[in-house]
């Protein structure tokens, strides 16, 4: 027995070849054993790392959360992920326990060290965990995942508030420490139209709180659900949180093109830098560029004639796609445009001898081979 106390804590029975495991978490903060459920991609990848989410309530939310995941991973709008829920039936109560300063008090500070000081922790040493992590929480335990927003060193950069029953004071606390936030950080808060009464006031005050925040760094969404009530919003509220917190994440769309690409002020290989390098920085890791993004750049820099990004998009297409026809033909088009033509013929070649891609194939670049020849006369 003291062998077995003195492990910080001990995951039990987890394989990453398993899609859902439950499992026997000791805690020496909580000085008991708790059940969780872990969630690890099926192509898990110790070269990769992967954002987490802490899923409270997940006796009934996890599966929730879960579910929605794989489905926006499916369509490439989010990063594969791994997700842990702790078990809470029976035990929300004492370990969301507050004091009259509306903060951790008692089994509520042990849980609070718990999450931050054993359970993540031990799951960072098992698997490649990224920056990223995010807490869902429901009622009293979206309150209490609030509390990591008041440290100087917040444990999260994303929560999903579904239906708070806030502390008194809460709110207060929330406002001033969010005013100072200097890194990105992505809060959803929703409530419903059958929601319970004094969750559903707390939710709408606090939304009008924070529209007075003045901090780029809170990406801040809120949803109002009509005709769900306090337990089915979280069917509502998940899958919306997760789709605005990839957004920067997904493929650029055609909204995305218009309204961004098109209009991005400088040149508009920049807008798809910045893109990626956002990602990184949020996400810790670096993403492939995707042809998708490649092709609506390419496409702006054509509307836009601006030729200087169409080069650089060039170096980045033969780095991201080295063995395709993608970079030297785009390097031709660019000397085509700049009236050097033996170089683009010489590029045009190059970019024949390779595989191709979309639209761009071998007898497009015989075309256009052709048509420099017949231009001058060779």
């Amino acid at each position: 027995m003291k062998k077995y106390l003195s492990l910080v804590l001990t995951l039990c029975c987890i394989s990453v070849f398993a899609q859902v495991k439950t499992s026997k978490s000791y805690s020496l903060k909580l000085d008991e054993t708790r059940n969780i459920r872990l969630y690890i991609p099926e192509n898990y990848d110790k070269e990769k790392t992967y954002p987490l989410f802490v899923v409270l309530d997940a006796d009934y939310l996890f599966d929730v959360v879960v579910a929605n995941c794989k489905f926006l991973t499916y369509n490439g709008d989010m990063p594969e992920s791994i997700i842990v829920g702790i078990e809470q039936r029976g035990l929300r109560d004492a370990d969301c326990q507050y004091g009259e300063n509306s903060l951790p008090e008692k089994k509520g500070n042990s849980f609070f060290e718990y999450l931050g000081m054993e359970l993540i922790p031990s799951l960072q040493k098992e698997y490649n965990i990224a920056n990223f992590k995010a807490v869902v929480g429901h009622g009293i335990t979206a309150n209490f995942a609030n509390y990591y927003l008041l440290k100087e060193n917040p444990l999260f950069k994303a929560y999903i508030s579904l239906s708070p029953s806030y502390a008194p004071r809460m709110g207060d606390y929330l406002l001033d420490r969010m005013k100072a936030y200097e890194d990105m950080t992505f809060y959803y808060l929703a409530t419903a139209s059958n929601d319970l009464k004094e969750n559903s006031q707390g939710a709408k005050y606090f939304n009008t709180q924070l529209h007075t925040l003045n901090n780029d760094n809170i990406h801040y969404y809120f949803d109002d659900f009509q005709n769900a009530n306090h337990y089915t919003l979280a069917s509502y509220g998940i899958p919306k949180a997760l789709d605005q917190f990839f957004s920067i994440y997904k493929p650029i769309s055609k909204e995305e093109y218009q309204t961004k690409v098109l209009t991005y002020d400088g040149p508009v290989v920049d807008y798809l830098y910045k893109k990626y390098q956002t990602m990184e920085t949020l996400f810790g890791f670096k993403k492939p560029v995707l042809l998708n993004d490649m092709m609506a750049v390419y496409a702006a820099t054509k509307k836009n004639k601006d030729l200087p990004s169409l080069e650089e998009l060039s170096k980045i297409a033969k780095n991201e796609f080295p063995e395709t026809m993608l970079g030297f033909f785009l390097e031709a088009e660019y000397y085509e445009q700049m009236g050097e033509a033996k170089k683009s013929m010489r590029s045009y070649e190059k970019a024949f001898g390779m595989q191709e891609i979309d639209f761009i194939t071998k007898d497009l670049a015989l075309q256009r081979i052709q048509s420099i020849k017949e231009d001058f006369g060779w």
